[in-house]
C-alpha cells in the first residue's frame, strides 16, 4: 500500500471526496483528515475521519527507540554482572535482573514520554500548510484502488498533491476495517 497526501483549505469539498471514495470501495480506515486544534470541531462537525490525537505525536517512535535503548542497558547490566562475578555473592542474579528490568521499563517510559511532547515526523513537513488554517488529507491505498482515487480526484481540482509516503499496514488497516463492520452489527 502506498499513502497519497493531499493539501486542501476546503473541509466540505473534503466531505465530498471521502464519501465518493467509501462509495467507490474504499474503507474508512484507509482516509484521514488531519488538521490544527482550532478546526478540530469543524471536522468533527461533518463526520471526517480525523487523525487521531495518539497518531498526531512522535509515541510509537519514540517508545520504540526507548525500548531499544532500555534492552541495550539491560543486556549490559547482566553482562557486566556476569563478566565481573557480582552474581556470586549472597543476593545473586536478583538485583541485577531486577535493575535490569528497572532499566529497561525506565527507557520505554522515558521514550514515550518524549514521543508525547514531539509531533510526529511524519506531519512535521506539513507543518507550514497547517499553520495556515489548511488540512491535510491523506488516503492509503493499495494498487486496485489506485484507479478509484485518479477518479474522485478528477472531480476535485482543489486538492493540491502534497507527495506520498509510506502506509500504515495492510494487516492494520483490514483490522481496523473488521472492527468497524463488527461495531455496526452490534444492536
Amino acid at each position: 500500500m502506498i499513502r497519497h497526501y493531499y493539501i486542501s483549505n476546503n473541509l466540505d469539498d473534503l466531505e465530498q471526496v471521502e464519501a465518493e471514495l467509501q462509495q467507490g470501495g474504499i474503507e474508512t480506515p484507509q482516509i484521514h483528515v488531519f488538521s490544527q486544534s482550532s478546526a478540530q470541531s469543524d471536522v468533527e462537525e461533518r463526520k471526517l475521519h480525523e487523525v487521531s490525537s495518539f497518531t498526531k505525536r512522535d509515541i510509537v517512535r519514540s517508545s520504540i527507540i526507548g525500548f531499544g535503548f532500555g534492552s541495550i542497558a539491560a543486556i549490559a547490566i547482566l553482562v557486566l554482572a556476569q563478566v565481573m562475578g557480582w552474581f556470586e555473592s549472597g543476593a545473586g542474579w536478583t538485583p541485577f535482573i531486577f535493575l535490569a528490568i528497572v532499566l529497561f521499563g525506565f527507557s520505554a517510559w522515558e521514550g514515550g514520554l518524549r514521543g508525547i511532547q514531539e509531533p510526529n515526523r511524519e506531519f512535521v513537513q506539513f507543518q507550514e500548510a497547517l499553520d495556515k488554517g489548511r488540512h491535510i488529507f491523506f488516503i492509503d491505498v493499495n494498487s486496485n484502488q489506485e484507479g478509484i482515487l485518479q477518479k474522485v480526484l478528477a472531480r476535485h481540482p482543489n486538492l493540491v498533491f502534497a507527495g506520498e509516503g509510506a502506509s500504515a499496514p495492510a494487516w492494520l488497516i483490514l483490522g481496523q476495517t473488521q472492527l468497524l463492520k463488527m461495531v455496526k452489527s452490534l444492536p
